[in-house]
């Protein structure tokens, strides 16, 4: 029976892991999707990392919030290091294969990792309570569809079943020890799985390995059916991504927009001012974006890190004024229209063409248009993912290859084109305002 559970095991883990390397290649190819950008290494991106993807530096401007989700993250990482040896013993038939190792530091770690379980159960409560009984409004919002809205409370069901789950084997562990059942080593007593034990205090030996034995199970099979719906079509896939997209977010203000290379040149040309010989004298590709392939893979990258958590369009100007602009909503579709590419490419190649795009059938023109570019949503953010670098590569398309401006913006184009300001009067006038000065 041991060695079949242990062949059960291995079939288990090792089909979950073939699906999720799978997965994780699939997000790779849709990610690269995007034009390849060199991002030069600094020391500032790890300072990123450690800061803002670790230490979770930008969610403290919300403490409360923060706390419990440093919680959440805190136990997703600590109370998993207990899967190493869950997969051990599962492999192996042994139980609590550690034990021998640590000694008196194992009875540590498992208080410490029931700590945090116990952590993470009131924190995930109190995130369903938030979500659905006091409908925090920054969690609702036209993007917000069913999907999103289910993805999350989905996710939160899960980990605080994963956690009861690894708390009740420690207690009915515990009871096992005491009873001096086979295959039950004595490693000691747990503070928070043996303060639970009474629950199951008035039940069989063969009850308790049963209950011992499911929740084992339950544990190491939730998780692998976790990470794999994470790497399927979950927002929390930033558990991940975050750390990769934190090392490459912009190092350089926040405000800086990106000189397109093809026009810089045109300009430089013009005025007579020597080009480089090593820059490229092809024909120049489309101005902006209209579809996802037409932006960086650093941009398909923050997409898929969006933690559609909404701080963004909370701090949105635009947004707040009324107006169409929801910054998680270009991301939430960035990130779809990138998936509906790779579905498309996966079935008919990469010729694939639906008919659709990015611009006009997934992101509005009053959308990017309501942009002022303020940079409050990437000040927001706290994995620093830049929706505005969308926002003006869409509009750069719609600028200089539709020369679809509003009226006002081309009064102002025309003025700085004869005037070198955005003022109509000619530069000869520009200083006729200080000969009314004393």
């Amino acid at each position: 029976m041991q060695v079949l559970a242990q062949v059960i095991f291995g079939v288990i883990f090792l089909i979950a892991n073939y699906f999720m390397v799978k997965n994780i290649l699939r997000i790779r190819k849709t990610i690269l999707l995007g034009k390849d950008v060199s991002i030069e290494a600094s020391s500032q991106r790890w300072k990123n990392v450690i800061l803002i993807a670790f230490g979770q530096k930008k969610m403290f401007k919300k403490p409360l919030p923060a706390l419990l989700h440093l919680f959440v993250y805190l136990g997703f990482l600590i109370v998993n290091l207990e899967m190493i040896e869950i997969i051990v013993d599962g492999f192996f038939g042994t139980h609590r294969v550690l034990f021998p190792l640590l000694g008196s530091l194992y009875s540590f770690c498992i208080n410490t990792f029931e700590f945090f379980a116990a952590a993470v159960i009131v924190a995930c409560l109190v995130f369903l309570i938030r979500r659905n009984l006091i409908k925090v409004p920054r969690f609702s919002g036209v993007e917000m569809t069913s999907k999103p809205i289910v993805d999350a409370n989905l996710i939160l069901v899960v980990e605080i079943l994963l956690m009861v789950a690894f708390l009740s084997m420690n207690a009915c562990d515990y009871l096992l020890q005491q009873a001096g059942h086979e295959h039950y080593t004595s490693v000691g007593r747990f503070f928070i799985s043996s303060s639970l034990s009474p629950l199951f205090a008035g039940l069989s030996s063969e009850a308790l390995v049963f209950i011992e034995r499911f929740c084992w199970w339950f544990h190491i099979i939730g998780v692998l059916a976790f990470a794999n719906y994470v790497f399927m079509e979950s927002k929390h896939l930033h558990i991940f991504l975050a750390f990769v997209n934190t090392y490459f977010a912009r190092t350089e203000p926040a405000g800086k927009l990106q000189s397109m290379e093809s026009v810089t040149r045109e300009v430089k040309l013009m005025l007579n001012i020597p080009v480089e010989t090593t820059e490229t004298t092809t024909e120049p590709g489309r101005f902006g974006a209209k579809e996802v392939n037409d932006l960086s893979w650093k941009n398909i990258l923050d997409a898929f890190s969006c933690t559609e958590c909404g701080r963004c369009t909370q701090q949105c100007p635009a947004n707040l004024t009324g107006k169409k602009l929801s910054p998680r909503k270009i991301m939430m579709d960035t990130r779809r229209r990138a998936q509906d590419m790779m579905k498309g490419i996966e079935s008919q190649g990469k010729e694939f063409s639906d008919g659709k795009s990015l611009l006009g059938d997934y992101i509005s023109e009053g959308e990017i248009m309501a942009c002022t570019t303020c940079n409050a949503c990437v000040e927001a953010c706290p994995v620093l993912i830049n929706p505005v670098d969308i926002i003006v590569q869409l509009r750069q398309y719609k600028v200089m290859e539709e020369s679809q401006a509003p009226a006002s913006w081309n009064m102002m184009f025309s003025n700085v084109e004869n005037n070198f300001a955005p003022w109509k009067f000619s530069p000869s006038d520009r200083f006729n305002w200080v000969q009314k000065l004393d």
